[in-house]
């Protein structure tokens, strides 16, 4: 005799606008496991004085894009996503396709004389201007939107002390850490971490299962939340069965 495990709930803790764009992609994907919103952090605006000269800039986000005035400039993006968006802009984009450490890359690879301006969030990781500068290539940062830490809904909290698998899709590594201070949790969590120092931000938890997606894009975090899916509904024997 045998039993299925019921289909794990797929958490998404992203702010509001990037979880729904997310579930969306999952949707077209053909991943029909429930999903359930919670965001643990909110995107507003800075204000903030915009550069007085600039020859092109840098974006790490989606969301410094949004929030920077949009100029007839070449930009560097860390991603295609994040690079699309600036194009629709009317940014001249080049993607990285990739991390940080890959933007860093791609600029000095490109060698733009500068100065260049990193349009950020309050909270930021990589010191990309100081680096940057360091190696001739002369780059400010401003920073456009505020990311402001949200409790987890009750749904979500009932959802991750419940007996259902959750896998919790991780994007970077400050909502990691949010999380892991709000655990530890009942429910059997399957993580799926965008990158290495993400997947660090949760070390505190005790996880079922922790997977790093091949890339840092949605394509890569799609294909690996699919697998740890699978491998969560898993079939249970009579000798799994205490």
């Amino acid at each position: 005799m045998t039993k299925t495990l019921p289909d794990p709930t797929i958490l998404l803790t992203r702010p509001l606008g990037a979880s729904l764009a997310f579930r969306d992609s999952l949707r077209d994907a053909g991943i029909l496991s429930p999903v359930e919103i919670s965001p643990v952090l909110s995107i507003t605006s800075m204000l903030s004085e915009p550069p007085t000269k600039m020859s092109g800039a840098i974006f790490t986000s989606k969301n410094g894009v949004q929030f920077a005035e949009p100029q007839d400039l070449p930009c560097w993006c860390v991603g295609d996503s994040t690079a699309q968006v600036a194009s629709q802009r009317g940014w001249q984009a080049v993607s990285a396709s990739g991390d940080a450490e890959a933007l860093i890359k791609r600029i000095l690879a490109d060698a733009p004389a500068g100065p260049l301006v990193h349009f950020r969030g309050e909270h930021a990781r990589g010191d990309i201007a100081a680096r940057l500068t360091a190696q001739g290539v002369p780059t400010q940062e401003t920073e456009v939107y505020r990311q402001s830490p949200l409790p987890l809904t009750q749904n979500a909290i009932e959802i991750l002390n419940g007996n259902i698998p959750v896998v919790l899709p991780l994007f970077s590594p400050r909502s990691a850490r949010l999380i892991a201070k709000l655990g530890p949790f009942l429910a059997p969590v399957h993580a799926v971490a965008i990158s290495a120092d993400t997947a660090q931000g949760v070390d505190a938890l005790s996880l079922k299962t922790c997977d790093i997606a091949g890339a840092p894009d949605a394509k890569s975090m799609i294909a690996t939340i699919r697998q740890t899916l699978d491998a969560a509904c898993r079939i249970v024997t009579d000798e799994d069965t205490p």
